[in-house]
């Protein structure tokens, strides 16, 4: 068994693909840095990621695959949940590079069947990221949210937010991960924050946090989301199948 051992970063997965055309080995596995191997392993190749010999596979899988392949690509990546999703990725480059003709619609691949499984599940939690995000209004005026999503979506969401709400402040932040992006009005950046205060270990702000306003809003948010549901047409099977239970955890109308 061949086995490439990398960083588990994307630059890293392209540098893979490099490395095996270039050594014309191709792995039977792909590991983690970390990932304590056995003793009698065939052969072990250490990959040392390198942006420029990344940056020239990119090029030629532009060339290769359509631009709605290479963003399923570049999202899949995202995925969690999917064990092994990067050799999966990596066997659909290495078909993609080799076919003579496009293998993007070749449903009949169980690589491409199930890399278009992975896309769409992405692409879900990437729509309900930006239907159920709530937003509340901290005390400096900047608004501040908080999700658990499936898979690693934020990222595939940002450019809505920043479009959407291009005239305020806010901080988004991925409670799973332990990681988010605040916009400044100017740019977004990504931001790790090592201490937490209490808006980072709940979901909510707290009196300290809220801005003034904050609770009254909130109130007539609950208020009116009760106010359109007509009691005589619930069906609570249909509201669980649109508002996923999973959700609720931080929506505001959710909360008592």
């Amino acid at each position: 068994m061949i086995i490439f051992q990398y960083d588990k970063t994307f630059e890293g997965l392209l540098t893979s693909l490099f490395e095996a055309y270039y050594l014309k080995t191709f792995p039977d596995k792909l590991s983690d840095e970390q990932e304590c191997l056995t003793l009698f392993e065939d052969e072990l190749i250490t990959i040392v990621t390198d942006s420029s010999k990344a940056a020239r596979v990119w090029r030629s899988l532009e060339k290769k695959l359509s631009h709605a392949a290479l963003t399923m690509v570049s999202s899949c990546w995202l995925a969690d949940g999917y064990p092994n999703v990067d050799e999966l990725l990596f066997r659909y480059l290495r078909k993609a590079i080799d076919a003579p003709v496009s293998t993007e619609l070749n449903f009949g691949d169980m690589d491409v069947l199930q890399l278009s499984k992975v896309y769409k599940q992405v692409r879900y939690e990437r729509m309900r990221v930006m239907q159920f995000l709530r937003f509340q209004k901290a005390a400096d005026g900047t608004y501040f949210a908080v999700f658990e999503p499936l898979h690693n979506v934020l990222p595939l969401a940002i450019d809505h937010f920043r479009d959407r709400f291009a005239d305020q402040k806010w901080f988004i932040y991925d409670m799973q991960r332990q990681y988010g992006y605040y916009y400044d009005l100017k740019e977004v950046r990504q931001i790790t924050v090592t201490e937490k205060g209490i808006p980072l270990l709940t979901g909510f702000l707290d009196d300290a946090t809220m801005a003034e306003d904050e609770r009254l809003f909130q109130q007539l948010w609950k208020t009116y989301f009760k106010a359109i549901a007509i009691k005589e047409r619930a069906n609570p099977r249909k509201h669980r199948q649109d508002m996923p239970v999973r959700y609720w955890k931080y929506l505001i109308e959710k909360q008592q």
